[in-house]
Order: structure tokens, then C-alpha cells, then sequence
């Protein structure tokens, strides 16, 4: 495997792109609800982009009709397929990056938006076709050099009706660039409802080529600065485009301002207005209340040797002071993964009330068997001795060594109180040797550090610390790491050689471009951040 010779450290705008890296992505499904629903203009199914489906609030109400979910995939799926595979002759004409943006014409009273952005600022966009390039889902999916007519041929398999749709004559003329979806109160009081705002550079031609298409036909159309925004009725349309825009918000605009590069996709949320529209009951309960008054806001963007899905949250139930960062970078080079966190211990006793309660309520009894066995099995004082051995910050890690033998070097490093984590150690080992069977309980300790693990020769290794932070993989795939109070690290190209086997050639070709993945990020008082890296050879 080949590696970068570009300088690690974290993504800022400008960066300058290596076309020879490459990304795919994965964003989970929004689970639909059949109680609350989000009513949008003629689509009847969470809209999937890609590979994925944006987080967000409930799926519309199915029985919308077919037209306009079609269009809506089409161009969501077009858009992030066609724009990484179209070819160079489109790329290079459209290097802008700035103009209107679709919160720039939808209205301020959302509560959840997400943006897809076919015209992001040069070094995004360049870094976006290397990667498709690397690809071979992606590399020979469209042979135009235009990503928009991707849209129409997509358009068309999924309905025939529309097989007499000429890109060149109906759609090429107006369509714009960038499309924004935001979920709004229902009229009246009633169930969310979605408006979609479409970039148009001609607007008598999209009022025909939109009516040609079937969008909007059973709702309503209105125009404002260079955009057809579309929705549930055509008092609602006129409504919005009068209405003050979202990115005039002062929550909304400070934290895109705290995300930074916005990317080809983003997405924010007003975690609260959710609740309050349609979940009251669910975010009255103890466990979710703290989800009051947060915000959550993302990004999907690209660099020459990653891609990277990074957001924010703001707002909510403050935590009390900021966990201690983790460290995960001194553990030894030889790490092929790792996971570490901060505060499990001191979170632990924080929620024990309501674990407690959750084994006397209905339903509890595994918990409560649990709890039970800790207790007199193995001698545990909880939660005590539990958050004892979770510790200030606890981090597993499997090594390079004996990775595919019969006994991997796997371990775990806990920043606590040692001579208490030694006792609880020895309370347990003792119960296992009780037991008629072998204790390999392998542990080590200095400097405020308690390690178990596999082996006696691995827990002192781990105890001593290691290098990793210096490999320019970790640093590529766990940006800040010294700071980050939580982290995931995996280096794919040490750990490839398990899953190879039995992959064809071209899913292989595929596979071996996967460098690194790796999670960062912090939690404090003043929200959290993370950071989700993909890092190619």
C-alpha cells in the first residue's frame, strides 16, 4: 500500500486536493413513524442519497405518489453519483462555490434542513472527482460530462411514464445546481410538512420543465432569488417565500459558523423543535430530557486523502467540567485498532439511579438477574467497583502481532485509582480460579495507569506506551487526537489481510484502497464535536 506524502493534520478549507485518494460513505436511515409523519409534495419514501439516507425526522406518509418520490431520488442520487463520476470538462466550468444557498430562501421556523451542493468551493469538488475516479461503483457510472442528465436517465427507469423526457430540451435549461429540503411546522398545528428548494436558472422554463416532470402537481410552486421552492399547497409556497430565511436564524447561522466548510452535503436540526412537534412524550422522559434545547449540525466533505463526515451539537443539558483527554495516541505503534473514551466512570454513577430503576420497573428482570450475579458471584460493589475499572478514561486495543492466531494481543488501559482496579482484578480472578478454571488475567500498572490483557508481555508493552500518534495514518484518520476526549482507530491496510479472502478481484481492487477509518472528537460543557475520517491509499 502505498502511503501520502502530504502532511497530516486536520481538514481546513483550501486544503489542496490528491486526485489519487478515494471515499465511500455510509449515513443511517431515518427509521420512519407511522404517528408522526413529514408531509412533503408527492414522495412517498425516505429519500436515500447514495449509498445512505440522511438522519432527520419520520419518513412521509406513504401513497404520495410515484412521480414525485422519483424525481426526488432521482436528483438526490444523480447528484452525488453523476457529479463524482461526470468527468473533468464539467468540473472545471463550475469552480465558483459561492452564491445563493438554499437557506438563503427557505423559511427561518425550520426545524430540520439538509442541503446537497453540486457547485462547493474548487479544492472540494476536485477532491470529490479523485475519489469517484478510484472507484468502480462510481468511476464508469455516467459517461456525460454533466451531472444533471444523470438525473433524467435515473428519472426515467424508475418511471417509464417519463420516457419522454429529453434532458437537452426539458430539463438542461433550468436546472440549478443546488437543492436544499427543510421540514416545517404543519399548517395549522398539524404533522410536520417538507418544502424543497431547487436552484433554477430559468424561471418560466422550470415552472414547465417541474410541470412536465410531475413535481408539485398535487401542491404548490413559487419563486425567490434564483430558486423554485416547492411544497405541500400553494399558500404554503407563497408563504415561504415571503417568510425571513433560515440562514438570517441566529442559532442556525452560529453553528454553521462553528462547523465550518460546509461541504457537498450538510445538515442541521433543532433538536427541541423536533420534540416539541411531534415527540413531547419521548422528550419529556427523564433519559431525554437532557436532548432539550440542543442543536445538531453536520458535514459531509472531501480532502485529497480522506473524506470526512464532521459535526457539532449545541445547546442541551451542559455536562459539569470537560473529561480529560484520552490519549489514544500513546499507545504502542504497533496498534492495528483501537477505542477509547473519556468519563465512563463518572457517567456510570451519574446515570446508576436510573439503571436501579430500570431493574425494578416491568420488564426488568434481566437487569435485575444481572445485577444480582455481579454481586454475589463475583463479589462487585456497585457501581462502584464497575466505575472503578471504566476508570477517567478507558481504551481497548488489539495489535498487529498474532492477529490472526489462535490468541490476538488484545488489552485494555485504564487511567484510575490502580490499587483499587488491582482489587477488584484480584476479587475476580479469584471467583474464576473457584471455578476450576484459569484466570489468564495478564495486568500491569504505573504512572495512574491499570492495564489488562491477553498476555503478561502485551499488558506490559501497553503500559509503557508507545508511538502510534507519530504514523501519518493515525494522524490522517484521528485528526486532534490530543485533544479528543473520545477516538476509534483502525488501520485497514494492517488489518485487511482478514477480510480479504474470498473477495473477487474487482471487489478486491476496491477494498485495498481503503487506508485507515478513524472517529474523534470532544464533549464538554459546551456541546461535543466529531469527526469521522476515511483515509485512502
Amino acid at each position: 500500500m502505498s502511503s501520502s506524502p502530504n502532511p497530516p493534520g486536520p481538514w481546513r478549507p483550501g486544503d489542496e486536493p490528491d486526485l489519487d485518494r478515494t471515499v465511500a460513505y455510509r449515513i443511517p436511515r431515518a427509521a420512519a413513524s407511522e404517528a408522526h409523519t413529514v408531509r412533503l409534495p408527492s414522495w412517498t419514501e425516505p429519500e436515500e442519497i447514495g449509498f445512505a439516507t440522511v438522519v432527520g425526522p419520520p419518513a412521509p406518509t406513504p401513497g404520495q405518489g410515484r412521480r414525485g418520490r422519483g424525481w426526488i431520488i432521482a436528483l438526490v442520487a444523480a447528484v452525488l453519483v453523476g457529479v463524482v463520476a461526470g468527468g473533468g470538462v464539467w468540473a472545471a466550468s463550475k469552480l465558483s462555490g459561492g452564491g445563493t444557498q438554499p437557506q438563503d430562501v427557505l423559511p427561518a421556523n425550520a426545524m430540520a434542513y439538509v442541503r446537497l451542493d453540486l457547485d462547493p468551493s474548487a479544492g472540494q469538488k476536485l477532491a470529490l472527482f479523485g475519489i469517484a475516479r478510484k472507484f468502480s461503483a462510481t468511476r464508469d457510472a455516467f459517461g456525460g460530462d454533466d451531472p444533471r442528465e444523470a438525473l433524467v436517465t435515473a428519472l426515467q427507469k424508475d418511471d417509464p411514464e417519463l420516457s419522454k423526457i429529453d434532458y437537452a430540451r426539458d430539463v438542461e435549461p433550468w436546472l440549478g445546481d443546488r437543492v436544499g429540503l427543510a421540514v416545517l411546522p404543519g399548517d395549522g398545528g398539524g404533522d410536520p410538512v417538507g418544502a424543497l428548494a431547487v436552484q433554477v436558472k430559468d424561471e418560466a422554463a422550470a415552472r414547465a420543465g417541474i410541470a412536465k416532470l410531475g413535481l408539485g402537481s398535487k401542491g404548490g410552486l413559487a419563486f425567490r432569488d434564483g430558486y423554485a421552492v416547492i411544497a405541500t399547497s400553494q399558500k404554503l409556497a407563497d408563504e415561504y417565500v415571503k417568510a425571513a430565511p433560515l440562514s438570517g436564524d441566529p442559532h442556525f447561522a452560529a453553528d454553521l459558523g462553528a462547523l465550518g466548510e460546509q461541504g457537498v452535503l450538510s445538515f442541521w436540526m433543532d433538536v427541541e423543535k423536533v420534540a416539541d412537534a411531534g415527540w413531547s412524550e419521548v422528550a419529556a422522559t427523564p433519559v431525554l430530557e437532557q436532548i432539550k434545547g440542543m442543536r445538531f449540525a453536520g458535514a459531509l466533505r472531501f480532502s485529497g486523502d480522506y473524506a470526512e463526515l464532521a459535526g457539532i451539537t449545541r445547546g442541551g443539558t451542559a455536562m459539569r467540567g470537560r473529561p480529560e483527554p484520552v490519549n489514544i495516541g500513546e499507545l504502542p505503534a504497533s496498534t492495528v485498532a483501537a477505542a477509547s473514551v473519556s468519563g465512563l466512570g463518572d457517567l456510570l454513577r451519574e446515570q446508576w439511579p436510573s439503571i436501579e430503576q430500570a431493574a425494578t420497573d416491568q420488564g426488568g428482570a434481566m437487569v435485575r438477574q444481572a445485577l444480582d450475579e455481579a454481586r454475589a458471584q463475583y463479589g462487585l460493589s456497585l457501581p462502584d467497583d464497575l466505575a472503578t475499572l471504566l476508570g477517567r478514561t478507558f481504551t481497548l486495543a488489539l495489535d498487529e502481532q498474532d492477529l490472526d492466531g489462535a490468541l490476538p494481543r488484545a488489552g485494555a488501559v485504564v487511567t484510575t485509582d490502580t490499587a483499587k482496579a488491582r482489587e477488584v482484578v484480584d476479587r475476580l480472578r479469584a471467583h474464576l480460579n473457584g471455578m476450576e478454571r484459569s484466570a489468564d488475567i495478564a495486568t500491569a500498572e504505573g504512572d495512574g495507569r491499570f492495564v489488562i490483557a491477553s498476555t503478561q508481555e502485551y499488558a506490559d508493552a501497553l503500559n509503557g506506551g508507545g508511538t502510534l500518534g507519530e504514523s501519518e495514518t493515525f494522524r490522517l484518520a484521528v485528526p486532534d487526537a490530543a485533544n479528543a476526549t473520545y477516538a476509534v482507530y483502525a488501520d485497514l491496510n494492517r488489518l485487511e489481510k482478514l477480510y480479504l479472502r474470498g473477495l473477487n478481484d474487482q471487489e478486491r481492487a476496491d477494498v485495498e484502497k481503503l487506508r485507515a477509518v478513524g472517529l474523534s472528537g470532544t464533549h464538554g460543557e459546551d456541546g461535543s464535536t466529531f469527526t469521522l475520517r476515511v483515509v485512502f491509499d
